[in-house]
């Protein structure tokens, strides 16, 4: 098969964020529709450069790169691996990247994901990353997608390291406990937003859908 070069771009995407659904690759490929972007995820899996798998009841398929499509991207060869506890929360981190594209016009690009931020810490102690990160307009802005309250310390520390680090932090929540807890540190640490993940899914389905 001759590979195009959003065929490149949709492994560089799954890639970065371990998986994707079709309906990231839908939106973030610029597809015209679900029939299109499944015949493309279709042509890639029997080229053998994309899997496809059902994770957990009640979620779509879960497109990963196979060891032949890490070999195309000349990246590290070894399986990612899913996390079965962090599936939904990954899903809506792709959902808050597309967000961010579409609101903000900020490029693929000039996003940072988790693991990469983790591949340029290299070896050594695992430390706290976003979940992704991106510059625009010349200020670094991190996004965290926080799904459940969290251990008080655990999460200022979090806070803390973003406040020393970036221009800005966006917290994506769910959850009035999250929520709660949250704005708790916003005072303190100056460069805190806040958006609820309802309005990210509600921004994304009125614009997608």
């Amino acid at each position: 098969m001759e590979l195009t070069d959003r065929d490149l771009y949709i492994l560089r995407l799954v890639f970065k964020f371990r998986f994707c659904l079709g309906r990231h690759v839908r939106v973030l490929g610029g597809f015209s529709g679900a029939r299109a972007t499944d015949r493309r995820l279709r042509v890639l899996i029997d080229g053998g450069y994309l899997s496809r798998k059902k994770y957990l009841y009640g979620l779509p398929y879960l497109y990963t790169l196979t060891h032949k499509g890490r070999i195309l991207l000349g990246v590290n060869k070894r399986e990612d691996k899913i996390r079965i506890d962090k599936i939904t929360h990954d899903i809506y981190v792709l959902d808050t990247v597309i967000y961010f594209i579409a609101k903000h016009n900020i490029s693929f690009d000039d996003i940072e994901s988790e693991k990469e931020l983790h591949i340029k810490d290299g070896f050594g102690a695992r430390k706290h990353q976003p979940d992704f990160v991106f510059i625009t307009g010349g200020k670094k802005y991190a996004v965290e997608i926080e799904l459940h309250p969290k251990g008080k310390e655990r999460l200022e520390k979090n806070i803390r390291d973003n406040y020393l680090n970036y221009d800005s932090q966006v917290w994506i929540v769910e959850g009035s406990k999250t929520l709660a807890q949250i704005q708790g540190f916003a005072d303190k640490y100056s460069n805190v937003e806040i958006i609820r993940l309802e309005g990210v899914l509600e921004y994304i389905k009125e614009r997608y859908s």
